[in-house]
């Protein structure tokens, strides 16, 4: 009976947790702590997985956090939204029209409606802006195949939408690193592209328009994809150097087959690391 009890018990232990949070030293620690640290400063960079519920269920939890706590001065970005996309959006959040006219005028992922509406639909509600703040993907692509020369053609109105196409790069930084090795290993299409200057672009241009919008008392909330901030990497990199005294806390997201115990891997990734079950059901 007693081994039944303890077999038992540790069977329950693998299933108990939908997620746990670790610091970046690998100790478990509660949403307290991420909220506490995360509200006392001034931006997050929250990582996610784009298809993982969790990950978005938190993701507004803490957007509802910050608003009780700092009111009208919360702002959203997006990696989600296209900078060629924030005049839509802004007038979608001053009620200009319906819900489904935005479906119809963006290019909305995929996942929009079950892990992106309820983010715009609270801003929308309490009347908080949002920022879409990544490049287009079709000039993202550009610099993939062709590199920053390529955009010595474009309007200077087209050129304002994202960051300086000649932005600095340090080709030292482990996730550009492992990019590169990445890229080697691809088909000979990918082998001579610029994928590093690629994620670098995105990287530098949601920087810009994170500090071209914050002001001294803005509360930003960043929602980006966890490769852009991982390691105090990406876009981190770019807002510290433009502005060393911001306050950021980073939070990323990993999956493992057994989450009660951090992986070697993820140590120092964020501030927090969200372990996820690798089996966990995606939102697409």
């Amino acid at each position: 009976m007693c081994c039944g009890l303890v077999w038992s018990s540790l069977c329950f232990s693998q299933h108990d947790n939908a997620f746990v949070i670790y610091n970046a030293k690998g100790k478990v620690v509660k949403y307290k702590d991420l909220k506490a640290k995360s509200l006392a400063g001034n931006l997050v960079l929250f990582g996610e997985y784009h298809d993982n519920p969790i990950v978005h269920w938190l993701q507004l939890e803490l957007t509802q956090d910050a608003f009780e706590q700092h009111g009208a001065n919360v702002m959203l970005g997006f990696e989600m939204f296209e900078q060629d996309q924030q005049a839509v959006l802004n007038r979608y959040l001053q009620g200009a029209f319906p819900e489904k006219s935005l479906k119809d005028s963006l290019r909305l992922w995929p996942n929009y409606e079950t892990d992106y509406a309820p983010l715009i639909e609270f801003a929308k509600t309490n009347k908080l802006p949002c920022i879409a703040d990544n490049i287009q993907r079709k000039y993202a692509s550009l610099m993939f195949k062709k590199g920053r020369t390529a955009f010595d053609t474009l309007s200077p109105a087209v050129r304002n939408q994202m960051a300086d196409p000649f932005f600095e790069l340090d080709t030292n930084l482990s996730q550009y690193k492992a990019l590169k090795e990445m890229a080697s290993h691809m088909p000979s299409g990918a082998k001579g592209s610029y994928m590093v200057e690629s994620q670098a672009f995105k990287d530098a241009t949601m920087a810009k328009f994170i500090l071209a919008n914050m002001q001294a008392s803005t509360f930003f909330m960043h929602y980006n994809g966890a490769y852009h901030s991982d390691f105090y990497q990406g876009i981190m990199w770019y807002l510290l150097k433009a502005k060393p005294d911001l306050r950021i806390t980073t939070i990323s997201t990993v999956t493992q087959s057994d989450i009660n115990t951090l992986d070697k891997e993820h140590l120092g990734r964020a501030d927090f690391i969200i372990c996820v079950p690798e089996n966990m059901t995606k939102t697409h």
